[in-house]
């Protein structure tokens, strides 16, 4: 069993920058971390390698700097990583990164699951998972919680709903989608970290992919974000006091000026 583990390297939620020309994250220099959905992927993933035998692959699109992420994967476990790293994707929404990383895993060939975190803490779409999908023509279970049972023809998954869940059988080879409540991701080791500084990692170009350029960076997205703004300050509140009967009057007197437009 091939069990391939999408990770995405992410700023540092109190260290995020924008870049005011292209309206995109600025990666480079930024303190950077492992998406949070992402430590899940490899966690299950390593898991499910301990059960059925087999290697746990890491994948990432991202600058020269996202290979820090593979060698972390490589410390909690994993056997192989593989940075997918190009100018041309710069700016990739959903659609552009999911594309990119089909094609790469068109590449590796001989994968039995793909394994995403739910969504990115840098954009929250919850897309690129299920844009893998769709570009490679696979089944795909979301939001998983539980892997009940796996082989190397079938998987039966626990997807989470709002108000319960729901079994899903599906064929293999398929993509997942996992979120925080399928485990709990393990330390990396003294022994992974050593392995981690002495691991080769590939990297990949889109040339090294055969990505058609038409479908990559800012120029292949079909979304694209047009302005970034800081909201405004609100303005301060105000504190009604007395008794309840009296404070409900005066508010819903307020309210009616308000709805009125009397000041």
């Amino acid at each position: 069993m091939h069990y391939i583990v999408c990770i995405k390297q992410v700023p540092d939620t109190t260290d995020v920058k924008i870049d005011p020309k292209t309206n995109t994250l600025m990666r480079e220099g930024v303190q950077s971390i492992i998406n949070p959905f992402d430590m899940f992927a490899i966690e299950e993933g390593l898991r499910l390698k301990a059960k059925t035998g087999g290697k746990v692959t890491a994948i990432s699109m991202g600058p020269p700097q996202a290979e820090s992420a593979l060698r972390e994967a490589i410390s909690m476990g994993v056997d192989e990583g593989i940075l997918i790293s190009d100018r041309a994707f710069a700016g990739s929404d959903s659609w552009a990164t999911s594309y990119t990383l089909a094609m790469a895993l068109r590449k590796i060939g001989d994968y039995s699951l793909i394994i995403c975190g739910k969504q990115a803490s840098d954009g929250d779409t919850a897309q690129v998972g299920p844009g893998i999908a769709t570009h490679l023509d696979m089944p795909q279970i979301t939001y998983v919680r539980k892997i009940e049972s796996i082989a190397a023809d079938k998987i039966v998954a626990e997807r989470m709903l709002e108000s319960g869940y729901e079994v899903i059988e599906s064929q293999m080879p398929c993509v997942i989608t996992v979120v925080k409540e399928i485990n709990e991701p393990r330390m990396p080791s003294l022994k992974g970290k050593m392995a981690a500084k002495k691991a080769e990692i590939k990297k990949w170009t889109a040339v090294d992919i055969g990505a058609d350029p038409a479908n990559l960076g800012l120029k292949g997205s079909p979304t694209q974000v047009v302005k970034i703004f800081t909201p405004p300050a609100r303005g301060g509140g105000q504190m009604l006091n007395g008794e309840p009967e009296q404070v409900v009057a005066e508010l819903v007197n307020k309210l009616k000026n308000a709805i009125l437009g009397v000041v």
